[in-house]
């Protein structure tokens, strides 16, 4: 492992692995990457993947409008000649009363002034000529649009590593940054079990673990760890075109593109803000009562395998991205569900701060860690 870098990224998930990648593409001829355990191992390689366009606030409407574009080019990009499995079967975001429709509309509204002109919100009769398996008792209608979908987690980490191994990125896996300090000359010392590395440059996409690390240059980071689980199916034949998320139920599910069914429950209550990893019964049991609900004409299907892994929340589920009141030391964490899609974008912003000290985006400064001394948060109320 160097010795001395122009650049630390800690965290081998999709941000880490885009900031890396990123960097390198930029000019960086010395980039370090540190993860902990392996690449994917944790909140990308746990996740749904869901990638989409429908959120309700302008920043992350217009992250994930040039997000798309990238994720469309990225095995281009990358030199990636595998499957990515980026599919467009689109989203359906559920509402089961008036108040969640209206929602729903406003976010339509917004989608729509932003560009993203194919966002529509639809009855539940439209709904059900798109899944005719789903069951729409009681939905009032839903937020649709047919460019979203979903992705591997594994294969867009792969591709980024590879292509910035390829840049001259080195990749150290099993390599845990356990402390990190400010030394006289302005530059960071950090810390692994496999030894110490010089560098000037910090960048954390670590999750809820950079709390952890920001701490150790006296920060406090307003993010915490909350466990969410997923199962998934054996496989069927396919029959779900689209990704189908319901705020009423906290439920997100699709089908993969081998015919499983994935599904998961967000919101979980009483969870509390550890790093417990643990899948547990009890997730079980409330599940798949409400994928029978959602999915009576395949209630006798079985469940392969059952996950957990951790969301990194923050006070408005929104992300913490950029600069910090510590010189050359950077954030992108604090994802709150909805980080694996904004990865490819993300990166290259961050990489435009680093170098350039702005990036093309301006709105990106509203998810600053500043806006937590300020008051002025930003609620995502698209999150599931």
């Amino acid at each position: 492992m160097k010795s001395i870098a122009e650049a630390v990224v800690i965290g081998g998930g999709v941000h880490g692995c885009s900031v890396a990648y990123n960097l390198a593409k930029k000019g960086m001829k010395d980039v370090v990457l540190l993860e902990k355990d392996y690449l994917a191992s944790g909140a990308t390689g746990r996740c749904a993947a869901g990638i989409r366009r429908q959120f309700g606030t302008e920043i992350n409407c217009l992250l994930m409008k040039e997000g798309m574009e990238i994720l469309e080019n990225l095995n281009e990009e990358l030199g990636w000649e595998g499957d990515l499995e980026i599919t467009h079967g689109g989203y359906i975001w559920l509402a089961y009363n008036d108040s969640q429709a209206e929602q729903l509309i406003e976010n339509v509204k917004l989608q729509n002034s932003l560009g993203i002109t194919d966002s529509v919100f639809l009855g539940p009769e439209e709904i059900k000529e798109i899944a005719p398996l789903f069951n729409t008792d009681g939905v009032v209608g839903g937020s649709f649009n047919p460019k979203d979908g979903h992705a591997n987690p594994f294969h867009i980490v792969f591709a980024y590593a590879n292509a910035a191994k390829k840049l001259g990125v080195e990749v150290n896996t099993h390599t845990e940054a356990t402390d990190i300090k400010i030394m006289s000359s302005g530059r960071f010392k950090v810390t692994t079990n496999k030894g110490a590395i010089e560098t000037p440059i910090i960048v954390v996409c670590a999750g809820a673990y950079g709390k952890k690390l920001g701490a150790m240059v006296g920060l406090d980071i307003p993010v915490y760890p909350e466990r969410h689980q997923i199962f998934v199916t054996e496989p069927i034949e396919y029959f779900l075109p689209c990704m189908f998320l319901s705020s009423q139920h906290g439920t997100y599910f699709k089908q993969n593109p081998n015919g499983t069914i994935l599904m998961g429950v967000g919101d979980p209550e009483n969870e509390p803000k550890e790093f417990n990893i643990d899948a547990s019964w009890p997730f079980i049991e409330d599940a798949v009562k409400k994928f029978v609900f959602h999915m009576p004409a395949i209630k006798d299907v079985r469940i392969m395998r059952h996950w957990a892994g951790l969301y990194d929340m923050t006070p408005d589920s929104q992300a913490i991205i950029g600069t910090t009141p510590v010189e050359g030391f950077y954030l992108d964490l604090g994802w709150s569900g909805h980080g694996f899609q904004m990865g490819p974008v993300v990166g290259r912003l961050l990489t435009e701060i680093i170098t350039e000290g702005k990036c093309h985006l301006p709105q990106l400064e509203m998810l600053n860690l500043r806006r937590y001394e300020t008051g002025e948060l930003v609620f995502e109320p698209a999150c599931v």
